[in-house]
């Protein structure tokens, strides 16, 4: 295990170290320079300028009191902005196709299906629905592919 050092700090006065360890002496003990606090307090704060603060530190310096709102309030003052009718909104906006291949779901469950009928071009996910979908008149099948509106329907 390696030794554990101490953190040396360099103080106000040359030649005396300070272990941050320890707590600094209370101001009004001027008889001793533990700490590097002895009479001359003044010319240490008056060297540092960000000594001198509001009281207030971390995070609630910076902040502004934040009011929150609920969602009907955000709606409601959204809905007073004057909208034009060509600015973009979430169905407005175009998009570049995806690189990703569409994903394909059962037409019976609505699953993720990984396989297809070859006879009837209808899509499975399991075996249980591969049996219901042979077991399907020709009729309800050219249902469920104009449902998915498949080009290819078999007759």
């Amino acid at each position: 295990m390696a030794a554990q050092i101490p953190i040396v700090a360099t103080s106000a006065t040359p030649g005396i170290a300070r272990n941050s360890k320890k707590r600094p002496a209370s101001p009004s003990h001027n008889g001793s320079s533990a700490g590097g606090y002895s009479a001359s307090k003044k010319k240490k704060s008056s060297a540092c300028s960000f000594a001198q603060h509001s009281g207030h530190g971390g995070a609630v310096a910076g902040k502004k009191n934040r009011t929150w709102k609920n969602l009907k309030q955000i709606l409601a003052s959204e809905r007073a902005l004057p909208w034009q009718l060509n600015d973009p909104n979430y169905f407005s906006i175009d998009a570049p196709p995806s690189f990703k291949p569409a994903k394909k779901y059962s037409d019976v469950s609505g699953l993720l299906a990984n396989y297809t009928d070859p006879q009837s071009k209808l899509r499975f996910s399991t075996i249980e629905e591969f049996s219901y979908i042979r077991r399907l008149p020709s009729d309800v099948v050219t249902g469920y592919l104009a449902l998915r509106k498949a080009t290819s329907i078999v007759p």
